[in-house]
């Protein structure tokens, strides 16, 4: 009997990862601009965290709509690739045993022993051994759309809580700059972590974000200023 594998790669991380740090970061970036946008127009304490509530809500559920839309969409497109690939085996099994040897001897195996592998492959999973060499669908990177939308969604409205928790505690007259200033914080430990995450450079992670996220809320702000001037 073989020992099993029990190694964990970062990379299985992924499916979630992605769709965790895209749900905060842009909770963060949409509510803070949001609110420093609205504050900046002239509006009171009480329209600022209005809006600001709103942008959570519908943020979470707009993230949560478009991760399930578009991952699901990948999902379909794997499933009908694994089903082509299951009518072809079954239809042509020496040709995709060739189609898997030819496969492997590009890899650098010479054709003999890519064929035995092929063949062991086969016997063993044909269908799985297609999808992962021919198709390059792999069960750690498969799609899976409810949890991209849950991650999405429940990240969005954490991220998007933070700078709201600032705006409430925060007088009015300093509401911009406290705001603005604590997002940036907390942008700066999200790239950060997840940079740490995926074994990256926790700098460039921490400062990818932080300064996209003081161009949103810099223009939000000076469109906010200038109809609010105009209002």
């Amino acid at each position: 009997m073989s020992p099993r594998h029990f190694e964990r790669h970062r990379t299985e991380r992924i499916g979630w990862l992605r769709a965790a740090v895209l749900g905060a970061n842009d909770g963060i970036v949409s509510t803070a601009s949001l609110v420093v946008g609205v504050a900046a127009a002239q509006a009171t304490h009480g329209n600022v965290m209005v809006a600001g509530v709103a942008g959570l809500v519908a943020g979470a559920m707009s993230m949560a709509a478009g991760e399930y839309v578009s991952v699901h969409s990948q999902a379909d497109t794997e499933q009908a690739d694994i089903e082509r690939e299951r009518k072809e085996l079954k239809a042509d099994d020496p040709g995709e045993r060739k189609e898997l040897t030819a496969i492997y001897v590009g890899r650098g195996l010479d054709p003999a022993l890519a064929a035995q592998v092929a063949d062991q492959l086969m016997a063993h999973d044909a269908l799985g051994a297609h999808a992962r060499d021919e198709l390059g669908i792999l069960q750690a990177f498969r799609a899976r759309p409810i949890q991209a939308a849950l991650a999405s969604a429940a990240s969005f409205a954490l991220g998007a809580a933070l700078p709201l928790f600032v705006a409430f505690l925060a007088p009015e007259a300093s509401l911009i700059p406290l705001v603005s200033g604590a997002s940036l914080a907390f942008l700066a430990i999200l790239g950060g972590a997840a940079a740490r995450a995926g074994d990256a450079r926790v700098a460039v992670g921490a400062l990818r974000v932080t300064f996209w996220g003081a161009l949103a809320m810099g223009l939000t702000a000076g469109v906010g200023a200038l109809f609010g001037t105009v209002a």
